[in-house]
């Protein structure tokens, strides 16, 4: 006669139940390892993430606002000082380091002419959060962000 599927599996559990006695409370302790070792890494990823995704905002940003001073001023020398100055305000308020940005500034034609596109373009590394500073300088810890913009000289603009 065969015996019934349920009579041989308290037939196999009568004979593995010594060899695992001794695991009563390993599971939290497995679930805490795995845990850890997943969730560590977890966290991490979404603090770079939020972090590489507010500097790129104000990479972005930066670069908007630049190229909206360079088309509303006339003289080159003002111009370049008012973006230099409108880019390292933009940045310091997302808590990026103006000091180590780039700044291009493009014109299709002379910049003061009407109908000009003025290209300006921002670049800046940012370094990853918790990174030591020996290798927040490097490439490994840090991440390089471009910003572009462009914007058009009003054909309404003329000598005041």
């Amino acid at each position: 006669m065969l015996a019934s599927p349920g009579a041989r599996s308290d037939a196999l559990r009568r004979r593995l139940r010594p060899r695992f006695a001794g695991d009563d409370g390993s599971a939290s302790l497995e679930f805490l390892t795995v845990g850890m070792i997943l969730l560590v890494p977890l966290v991490y990823l979404v603090l770079a993430l939020a972090s590489i995704q507010a500097a790129a905002l104000g990479v972005e940003g930066a670069a908007r606002q630049a190229a909206r001073i360079a088309v509303l001023q006339t003289d080159d020398g003002a111009s370049a000082s008012s973006v230099e100055r409108t880019v390292r305000v933009v940045l310091a308020d997302y808590g990026i380091d103006a000091g180590a940005a780039t700044v291009a500034v493009e014109c299709s034609a002379a910049c003061d002419e009407p109908g000009t596109r003025i290209t300006v373009r921002v670049s800046a590394a940012v370094a990853l959060p918790l990174v030591p500073q020996a290798l927040a300088g490097s490439a490994i810890g840090t991440v390089q962000l471009d910003g572009i913009a462009t914007h058009t000289v009003s054909r309404f603009t003329g000598p005041s």
